[in-house]
């Protein structure tokens, strides 16, 4: 997981960690048709925007996402594609869900891998359901 990823012109190593929660925090993570529609359109983004998902953990009042991603995109651009397209994919299946206006908080924590190494973020993020 530690090795370099290259392109044409760049050889980089760039691993987010993403937490982000629902507005109001409220417990809606927890119905696993909306556990499913989340990480699907999360994996289609993946492939489409060419980031690769290293770990998810959709837990009942929040989500760890753990990505590497081209130079490209910015944390707040790859933010704004997942929580933009998981949200409007969430409030046209469960449209009780869009609470003024957003199912998500504007809010969001990142991290990139660096203090500490990519197994032990993604050990942690896997271990969060348990």
């Amino acid at each position: 997981m530690n090795t370099f990823n290259s392109t044409r012109h760049v050889k980089f190593l760039l691993n987010y960690h993403f937490i982000w929660i629902p507005k109001y925090r409220n417990v809606v993570l927890d119905n696993s048709k909306i556990k499913k529609l989340i990480s699907d359109t999360i994996n289609e983004l993946a492939d489409k925007h060419k980031f690769k998902v290293l770990a998810l953990e959709i837990m009942s009042d929040h989500i760890h996402l753990f990505l590497s991603a081209l130079p490209k995109h910015s944390s707040s651009n790859l933010m704004n594609i997942i929580k933009g397209t998981t949200g409007k994919r969430i409030s046209k299946h469960f449209p009780e869900l869009n609470i003024k206006g957003s199912v998500w908080t504007r809010a969001y924590f990142v991290a990139t891998a660096g203090n500490v190494s990519s197994e032990t973020i993604q050990h942690y993020i896997e271990k969060q359901g348990d």
